[in-house]
């Protein structure tokens, strides 16, 4: 049984079509990652399926039932938006929203969490005086207390420091190890791409990418040669064979065209500047990304139309 199930769902605000005709399927204990530029309706989608906004048409089921109403019991949800009690202790806020969704006594699980995400010694403490990363680790907190068979995440990574996100990291982890599913949504492709099993792409409502990395990177093929060259961008500039240049600093991204020979391209390379790192590969799920929402892809499309 799959977890999560969308069939031609739309939903639209006035004028605005922020989901048009989705349909995916989240595997049960799967890490399932929502990537799209801001407004192309990963919110819209992640907020229908924990009912707080309903489909104008389509259908949503939560490991098989279609019934919206039971699924509130076993979801947990951080939102884009972070929302505490301020005045509210650390410890008591969290006991008071365990409590709340699961109907027992919470304080062992709040006690191990707070510990485990360096939080114990804040305890005490009221929400208004936490960082906005320890607020952050707070409210992820509270998603998990109730133990959800689903976990909806929304952007968890924004804002936390390196330590803070590997935590967050290592949890999630976890808790698909323990047959927990986890939706979340990202503007950070390395985490798409490491942690996530599934990848789904949005762009202005609509479904373009869906499945596996390397499901998704196979549609491209390798057609993505990396360089390293001390002369930098302008070591690499107005090859034969090469559609655009990215330049990431100390490598430089080369995209062949279509049917263009990475050795042919080797060869004009090595007579422009010295080269210490050549490697063909599929391209980055950034690259990608970039490819169907970039400036570039914009430029195309307005020229077509």
């Amino acid at each position: 049984m799959d977890a999560v199930e969308i069939s031609h769902v739309t939903k639209t605000f006035a004028s605005v079509t922020a989901v048009d005709d989705l349909s995916l399927t989240v595997p049960q204990g799967s890490i399932y990652g929502f990537i799209g530029p801001n407004g192309s309706g990963k919110t819209t989608t992640l907020r229908m399926i924990v009912n707080i906004f309903y489909p104008d048409r389509g259908e949503i089921r939560l490991f098989g039932d279609r019934r919206p109403e039971t699924g509130r019991d076993f979801i947990g949800y951080l939102p884009e938006e972070r929302g505490l009690y301020r005045k509210m202790t650390v410890q008591a806020l969290l006991e008071f929203y365990g409590e709340l969704r699961s109907g027992r006594g919470v304080e062992a699980e709040v006690a191990s969490w707070l510990e485990r995400l360096e939080l114990a010694g804040r305890a005490s403490d009221k929400i208004e005086t936490l960082s906005k990363g320890m607020s952050q680790k707070v409210q992820f907190i509270a998603a998990l207390i109730p133990e959800p068979k689903l976990l909806i995440l929304d952007e968890p990574f924004s804002g936390l420091d390196p330590v803070s996100a590997d935590a967050i990291r290592s949890a999630i982890l976890d808790l698909r190890r323990r047959g927990v599913t986890v939706i979340l949504s990202t503007h950070d492709m390395a985490v798409a791409e490491t942690l996530c099993d599934y990848i789904l792409m949005i762009f202005r409502g609509r479904k373009v990418l869906d499945g596996t990395l390397a499901s998704i990177q196979d549609r491209y093929g390798e057609d993505t040669i990396r360089v390293t060259a001390p002369g930098g961008l302008s070591g690499v500039e107005h090859l034969p064979g090469v559609e655009r240049v990215r330049d990431l600093g100390q490598v430089q991204e080369l995209r062949l065209t279509r049917g263009a020979d990475p050795q042919e391209v080797l060869r004009a390379l090595v007579t422009q500047a010295p080269v210490t790192g050549f490697s063909l590969v599929r391209p980055s799920l950034h690259d990608i990304f970039l490819r169907i929402a970039g400036p570039a892809a914009e430029e195309a499309n307005h020229a077509s139309a």
